[in-house]
């Protein structure tokens, strides 16, 4: 497969390098890495849109995480790579995405996550909320941000479920640090939190045989 053209970071996810930017991503770990917790025996992949802060790499035990930044020519990390991601398929059983949609490519990388996420992985996608009033503080940036439907129509284009119970948000609505509350139902909050599925179909199993009992006298 020929590698996608992903030359350039644009200066949007530069947003997340500082400041308030590092206050979301911050503000999301927590919760991601509970989220995370509840799998502890699946292998997971993690994307952040920036090298700070860095994902926890044990959380309870679980230590089979594979952490990847995007950077001006790919992504950085554990690895250094460009898309597709060189990872075999069916590889991971969770993934946590902070944002790294929100650049170019956001279908061809999504598409790479459901290539590497195994039948019933689950994908926890955080995005900025773009009906929060704590939209003033990324205006003016290239960020590429959509509301929820939109974000699940992604995901369904590539290939994954979204997960019937819809979003959450978190993160502060105007003004106030981005603190480490848990997810809510407040659609005015800076960061929409979605979740999805890959399913695959089962294959149907052959139709038992129809055994036929002779009733009947056997022959003199």
């Amino acid at each position: 497969m020929p590698a996608f053209a992903f030359r350039r970071q644009p200066e949007a996810l530069a947003w997340f390098g500082a400041g308030r930017g590092q206050a979301l991503l911050a503000a999301e770990l927590a919760t991601a890495g509970l989220w995370l917790a509840r799998r502890p025996t699946q292998p997971a992949l993690w994307l952040t849109p920036a090298p700070a802060p860095q994902p926890p790499v044990v959380l309870h035990g679980f230590s089979r995480q594979l952490w990847l930044w995007r950077h001006p020519d790919g992504f950085s990390g554990d690895l250094r790579c460009e898309l597709p991601l060189p990872l075999p398929s069916e590889a991971f059983g969770s993934m946590v995405i902070q944002h790294a949609v929100e650049g170019p490519a956001a279908s061809d990388l999504l598409g790479e996550c459901a290539r590497t996420l195994a039948p019933g992985g689950r994908l926890r996608l955080y995005v900025l909320n773009p009906v929060s009033p704590y939209r003033l503080r990324w205006r003016g940036t290239a960020l590429r941000v959509r509301d929820a439907a939109a974000w699940q129509a992604e995901l369904r284009r590539a290939g994954l479920h979204p997960i019937a119970t819809g979003a959450t948000y978190l993160g502060p609505v105007l003004r106030g640090t981005a603190a480490a509350s848990p997810p809510s139902s407040n659609r005015l909050r800076a960061v929409c939190v979605l979740e999805a599925e890959k399913r695959v179909a089962a294959l149907i199993p052959p139709a038992p045989a129809r055994r036929h009992w002779n009733t009947g006298a056997a022959p003199a």
